[in-house]
């Protein structure tokens, strides 16, 4: 017998069901809808897009140009879409880019990041560029070599469509390979939260007719009534936001995409002004007179941090977000009340050790990049027991290498220029600003620092009224990755960027002459230096043992402060040999370059063809790195000359941990040892006979 009340509950279970089961077929799965934006398993929170049929006809409620219908709760509703699986495990997903100039190229990198911290498919990167981005990305994914990434970067003429690359993502049906079916467009100024396939995956809710993907807009641009005279691009509704865009590459090919929105941005430009937001606005002219073609994404798919942004209707939680887009100017300044949580979101990836990524993804084999099988063959081969192991290792590393790390303009064409070339880390960071005061011509620095150190250079640059105003410096970061300094890896780096005839090879602590600058220029002219004369033209160097005193502005002044002994031939007291030849005494009389010959240890800071040699990158750490070159010069023929009115002094410092390390540690002495052996074994096959000279001197007391 059942309890008295039960067939009464019973009757009630039954109606509320019945009512459940009504609303369901009468609202078309708005209950699933919901269930998906309270983050139910393995959903998704709804598009903040307007409702559009499969006809390509708005319904009434969204005809018109104004707000979308809104819930109870004043979020946008929108149509929920069944869940897909997400793509094969090892399915190849293609991405495309486009990044001009030296600050998009930064933002690329950022933005790579945060898709290979959470991807688990192989990708392919089509980056479109200018050519200063075209430099410095192609160098810096070859040096990254992630496994199972495949870049491939393309440069496009800016001729095209009147130089504006912010409509190149309207032509890359056209400048994508013509087999490429669908594509993931992104912007520079997006942040991933999520892993790329479950993005990919919307592709399969595409009907037949769509054939691109866009977020809604999350703010009131296109309704045109931010301010008075506001006279926007036509949109569907709020219309869209092209910062994330699938791309259906084949289909916009046969709909004759070309010529549908030129004819499109033709007809609009006759009543309207050029367009505010570049792409954004064709593609949405576009679409307003073709709905049909566009699929509404899930908003949470390009958050919008924009002024007058909306973007808080689109998620109940942070959780939900999967990509952030940073599209206003005001970056990381924007207005949210969730803004300090996407800040470090977005900074997390910024100083991210990018070195991390190169992980392989499991159950997913892919043949690494020549380059990189050879190192890892090498690496395989060497004997972790042997005692010189991490010169051995730091050898065989390939670092990171970002170019151009900040806008630099190339320094015009003159026959006889000269680049100061130098290598420096984070602790010679405040050297900087006196050494542009000392060098007025181009710079070609290279900087040896961790991902979140080049941050800090970045703004301390900026913040330098000295240094923000030199754009003829380029600076290039190699990113720190093993247990040693590799400087001469550092220095080839910034030699290899020098775009001058002739480089002063230098020391980011030294401060060359006031005058230097116009007097190696002159010297070049007078000596008809280059295809009549191969010479290395010496600049003597000193040394200050006080961390304040005042520059020489001659030579006649800098004698003057050798002989009060405020200043010392350089390393007169550790080193005296590195020095020697320069023959300090002839210097002081001299009225005319003079030739010196090598001798054994001799490290000179000399001026050179841009072609040189470059620095053996055996040498590791501290001693010897600058030795080898000077003997690479001479077998190869310089002159040494040294220069009479020429000198650079010298800064104290603290000493840095691998000189420390070669003071204290005689196993440090042997592996040096072990690399200048090994060094000189090189150069007699390259040299034969002539080799034996730099053996001998070595071998004297």
């Amino acid at each position: 017998m059942l309890p008295r009340g039960r067939p009464r509950a019973l009757g009630a279970a039954a109606l509320l069901l019945l009512l459940l089961l009504i609303g369901f077929l009468l609202f078309g799965g708005d209950l699933e809808c919901e269930r998906r934006e309270r983050g139910g398993p393995g959903s998704f929170p709804c598009a903040l897009t307007p409702r559009i049929p499969q006809d390509g006809r708005p319904r009434e409620a969204a005809a018109r140009d104004r707000d979308p219908q809104t819930d109870h709760r004043g979020h946008n509703r929108s149509d929920c879409v069944l869940l897909r699986p997400l793509p094969a495990k090892c399915e190849l997903l293609h991405v495309a880019i486009v990044c001009a100039g030296h600050n998009s190229s930064r933002d690329v990198v950022t933005l790579v990041k945060s898709m290979l911290f959470y991807r688990k498919n192989p990708l392919h990167l089509h980056l479109v560029t200018d050519t200063v981005a075209k430099n410095i990305l192609e160098t810096l994914f070859h040096t990254w070599m992630v496994p199972a990434v495949w870049p491939k970067v393309s440069w496009v003429p800016n001729k095209h469509y009147s130089g504006l690359y912010g409509l190149m993502k309207l032509v890359l049906p056209g400048v994508l390979p013509p087999a490429l079916a669908r594509v993931v467009v992104l912007d520079t100024d997006v942040t991933f939260a999520s892993d790329i396939a479950e993005l990919w995956a919307l592709f399969a809710h595409f009907s037949d007719e769509q054939v691109i993907g866009l977020v809604e807009n999350q703010s009131d641009w296109y309704l045109g009534n931010l301010w008075r005279n506001h006279k926007p691009w036509p949109a569907l509704g709020r219309g869209f936001n092209t910062g994330v865009i699938l791309l259906r590459l084949d289909r916009l090919r046969q709909a004759g995409w070309e010529q549908m929105w030129k004819l499109t941005a033709a007809q609009e430009l006759r009543t309207l002004p050029a367009t505010s937001l570049a792409d954004q606005d064709i593609f949405n002219a576009v679409i307003k007179g073709h709905p049909a073609l566009v699929q509404p994404l899930p908003c949470v798919w390009n958050v919008q941090l924009s002024d007058h942004t909306l973007a808080e209707r689109c998620y109940l939680e942070v959780a939900d977000i999967k990509v952030i887009h940073w599209n206003s100017p005001k970056k990381l300044r924007v207005k949210n009340k969730h803004v300090e949580f996407f800040r470090n979101h977005y900074l997390t990836f910024l100083e991210y050790n990018g070195n991390l990524l190169r992980r392989e993804l499991f159950g997913c084999p892919s043949p690494p990049p020549p380059e990189a099988e050879q190192l890892q063959q090498a690496v395989a081969q060497l004997n972790a027991g042997d005692a010189c192991f991490e010169f051995r290792l730091q050898q065989l590393t390939v670092p990171r290498v970002h170019l151009t790390f900040l806008p630099h303009e190339p320094p015009p064409s003159r026959p006889n220029d000269v680049t100061l070339v130098a290598q420096l880390s984070m602790d010679r960071l405040q050297m900087l600003e006196a050494l542009c005061r000392h060098w007025p011509g181009p710079m070609s620095l290279a900087l040896y620092l961790t991902d979140a150190e080049a941050q800090q250079f970045l703004h301390f640059v900026e913040t330098s009224a000295v240094l923000s105003a030199r754009q003829d410096v380029a600076y290039h970061v190699v990113y720190r990755e093993g247990p040693l300094y590799p400087i001469n890896q550092v220095r080839n780096v910034a030699l290899a960027q020098a775009l001058t005839p002739y480089v002063f090879l230098s020391d980011v602590d030294f401060l060359p002459a006031y005058s230097l600058y116009d007097y190696l220029r002159a010297s070049i002219e007078q000596l008809e230096l280059g295809s009549r004369r191969k010479a290395a033209l010496v600049v003597p160097a000193f040394e200050t043992l006080h961390y304040r005193f005042s520059f020489p502005s001659s030579k006649a002044e800098l004698l003057a402060l050798l002989d009060a002994g405020s200043l010392y031939t350089f390393r007169y007291h550790e080193w005296p040999q590195g020095q020697a030849p320069t023959d300090y005494a002839r210097w002081r009389e001299a009225q005319a370059p003079y030739r010196v010959q090598w001798a054994a240890n001799y490290e000179p800071y000399v001026v050179v063809p841009r072609d040189c040699p470059r620095y053996d990158p055996r040498f590791v750490g501290f001693g010897w790195n600058k030795v080898a070159h000077i003997v690479e010069l001479d077998a190869q023929g310089y002159e040494l000359l040294v220069l009479p009115e020429a000198f650079t002094i010298h800064l104290p410092h603290t000493p840095s941990l691998d000189s420390s390390r070669f003071r204290s540690s005689t196993t440090y002495h042997d592996c040096l040892q072990a690399l200048q052996d090994e060094f000189h074994q090189d150069l007699s096959r390259h040299y034969g006979a002539a080799a034996l000279k730099y053996l001998t001197a070595l071998q004297q007391p």
